[in-house]
């Protein structure tokens, strides 16, 4: 044999080439992608199991792996170009955790109150839409998965996939629900009426969602020609005028304070409301009796080009003045996360994508060993930083950067 033909035979094949420049992309910073994972496990020779995850970015691969990529997309991507998906992870580089004297994590307590709900850990399951197809057991796992984890109260999505009183008899742990805004009075009364009677004891009014129109998941979805179809497969017409023709649904953008006083008469449990960017919103909401408001865009699905949430919290906090808890969410993954929001005066933090994707890839198991790992990193965290105590965690701890 000659020299030519044994490097030829030592040399990558064509296909472990592709694999290889396909995995660079994939690692790359430059890669246009919503979510950004500084490790990616494409190094791997095979998917690791449930006790070999380690962060909550573990659960994404294998979690892509076990569905359709109809589910994965619906799950990954957000409005339009996605700035504000990859703004709600770039936050967190602008914002430095300042190290203290530490203390033992076994001292560390960070059990609170909100609104009633006693909680071990200020993390709850963030409302996601449809979860049967991220895992046969849906919702219900979801929940199953959250009580494990140190009780973790979980909120149910408006859009769900399985009727709120079976998913309260799922698991005994604390359960919160999410409700958009309905035209049809008696359909929304109807609709708030079960899940309290189900024992939900909180209602989240989301009003983040207003126009937003899932361009690249649609335009997967109907590659092989045929009508737009709609999010749940049904065939719809396509609209030559009025705000339809440019995507944007009827069933949005109609709602107005006044509506939120409807609401506040027919529910008896406390009244959240989600979606709040600005000061001006968050006074807005204390003056028509909400309970308690949730600082989000909705994971970047709601406006393209909007701010992160982590950014605007402290003026909204300040806002506040502690007068309602501020809760907050869209783009948090890690315990580390948590932490720089509570410095910044968050009293909770909702996980939304992260317990999806653990939904997905191991069930309700996966959902709780994915709470319990993020649980550990923030009290680590908080004992790296000196702080035993929620109420010990303040804007000390923390420099920011925000541009």
């Amino acid at each position: 044999m000659g020299r030519v033909e044994a490097e030829w035979r030592q040399s990558v094949s064509r296909r472990e080439a592709i694999a290889g420049l396909a995995g660079m992309f994939a690692g790359s910073h430059a890669r246009l992608a919503a979510q950004t994972d500084p490790r990616p496990l494409k190094e791997h020779r095979r998917m690791p199991g449930l006790d070999e995850m380690r962060g909550s970015f573990d659960f994404e691969p294998v979690f892509f792996a076990n569905v359709p990529h109809v589910t994965y997309d619906y799950t990954a991507h957000g409005d339009g170009s996605e700035f504000t998906v990859r703004r709600n992870r770039e936050a967190f580089d602008w914002v430095d955790l300042v190290p203290g004297t530490a203390v033992d994590p076994k001292a560390v307590d960070l059990s609170s109150e909100v609104l009633g709900t006693s909680m071990r850990y200020p993390i709850l399951v963030a409302p996601s839409a449809v979860q049967v197809p991220v895992h046969p057991d849906g919702e219900s796992g979801m929940h199953r998965g959250a009580t494990a984890a140190s009780n973790t109260p979980m909120i149910l999505s408006h859009v769900t996939s399985t009727t709120v009183d079976k998913v309260a008899a799922a698991a005994k742990g604390p359960l919160w629900s999410q409700f958009y805004p309905q035209q049809d009075r008696a359909i929304g009364r109807k609709i708030l009426e079960e899940a309290q009677n189900a024992g939900s004891t909180a209602i989240v009014v989301t009003v983040d969602q207003q126009a937003s129109y899932y361009e690249r998941t649609e335009h997967d979805r109907n590659l092989g020609g045929g009508p737009r179809r709609a999010g749940r497969g049904a065939a719809v017409p396509q609209e030559s005028s009025g705000p339809e023709k440019y995507r944007v649904s009827p069933v949005r953008l109609w709602y107005t304070w006044e509506y939120l006083d409807e609401l506040r008469k027919i529910v008896k449990v406390p009244l959240l409301v989600k979606g709040i960017l600005t000061a001006d919103d968050a006074l807005l909401c204390l003056e028509h009796g909400v309970d308690g408001v949730i600082v989000s865009n909705h994971g970047g699905r709601s406006m393209d080009y909007g701010p992160s949430t982590l950014e605007v919290l402290p003026e909204i906090v300040a806002a506040v003045r502690g007068r309602v808890p501020v809760i907050t969410d869209s783009g948090y993954r890690r315990g580390t996360d948590i932490l720089k929001a509570l410095a910044l005066g968050a009293n909770a933090v909702l996980l939304g994508r992260a317990p999806r994707w653990a939904l997905g890839a191991f069930g309700a198991p996966g959902v709780q060993r994915l709470l319990e790992i993020v649980q550990r990193e923030l009290v680590e965290a908080a004992a790296t930083a000196g702080r035993p105590t929620l109420a010990s965690i303040d804007a000390g701890i923390v420099t920011t950067r925000f541009p």
